[in-house]
């Protein structure tokens, strides 16, 4: 479906899931160049990171994929209901995880080096089973909602999802809201470009 056609929802969704991909795919590139050129990773930007997916993504963008669009097409696609589960039980997880990681991050701060492995390691897990989440919404869950609800059902979606604000996924012409632009700028300022406003990385690729 061309994206000019597609409901706000689905642009939103796809938006964001673009947003968070990006930064999961880069941290560990960031990580890795830092560790071949002896710099101390910056902490801070990486709590800030982990926040912003605790803040938006797990809850925010879950909240209204469960509590709205699951819901709707579990009534119009039954044989979608074991798909539903698993992202069901993804997003119950997803909020546990996400502080689990964000623990083993501060154990890293705090205990130096020898804690390193364990964050690196738990991310590779989070990044996986994220991604991973995301690609199944994309393929078996939002090709079917856009063939089985109705345009009624899209307008109570598009005014749910239309009100996000993420700050790492601005739409045109909405200003990213002031209480989380100090948030956006430290992210963008430790990400390179071209997803941030730091030094590129030779091993950055686009998502395909």
């Amino acid at each position: 479906m061309p994206s000019s056609t597609m409901p706000l929802a689905v642009r939103i969704i796809r938006a964001e899931h673009d947003a968070l991909a990006a930064m999961l795919r880069t941290l560990p590139l960031l990580l890795d160049t830092q560790r071949r050129a002896g710099t101390a990773p910056d902490f801070g930007a990486l709590r800030a990171m982990l926040f912003y997916v605790d803040e938006f993504p797990e809850r925010l963008h879950h909240k209204k994929e469960s509590e709205l669009l699951f819901p709707k097409l579990r009534a119009l696609a039954p044989e979608l209901r074991d798909v539903l589960d698993d992202l069901d039980a993804d997003h119950a997880q997803g909020e546990r995880a996400i502080r689990e990681l964000q623990h083993t991050l501060l154990a890293w701060e705090q205990m130096g080096e020898v804690r390193r492995e364990k964050f690196e390691h738990q991310l590779k897990v989070y990044t996986a089973r994220y991604l991973n989440h995301m690609k199944r919404e994309e393929t078996e869950i939002l090709p079917r909602a856009a063939a089985a609800f109705s345009a009624e059902d899209w307008v109570e979606l598009d005014e749910a999802f239309g009100s996000h604000r993420d700050p790492l996924a601005p739409r045109a012409g909405q200003p990213v809201d002031e209480a989380y632009a100090p948030l956006r700028q430290r992210i963008l300022a430790a990400l390179p470009a071209p997803l941030g406003w730091g030094p590129a990385l030779p091993d950055i690729s686009p998502r395909p």
